[in-house]
């Protein structure tokens, strides 16, 4: 499979990306090199591999969940550049 502009068109579109004029030829052949590359792994014989489903065997040592000191409500808000009563105030992300 090789990318043409209309694929790279097609993928900018599915991805949200506004790709300039000048930014397309370096893109298309990026994106030609790494489906290069893919089809050299596709020729390695995997017969016998087990397929991994996490790259390391080591093991997150989680600790227990345990209350400690808290800070009060009214110190944690001392400091706060806006707060509304007992909650911290933000600025508004989604609209």
């Amino acid at each position: 499979m090789k990318v043409d502009h209309e694929t790279l068109h097609k993928i900018a579109h599915l991805a949200r990306l506004d790709v300039r004029p000048e930014e397309e030829q370096p893109l298309i052949d990026s994106l030609n090199d790494v489906l290069t590359w893919m089809e050299q792994l596709n020729e390695i014989d995997t017969t016998g591999v087990e397929p991994l489903t996490h790259i390391s065997t080591e093991i997150n040592v989680l600790r227990e969940d345990v209350v400690g000191h808290q800070l009060p409500r009214e110190q944690a808000l001392e400091n706060a550049p806006d707060k509304t009563d007992s909650y911290f105030q933000v600025p508004k992300v989604i609209e």
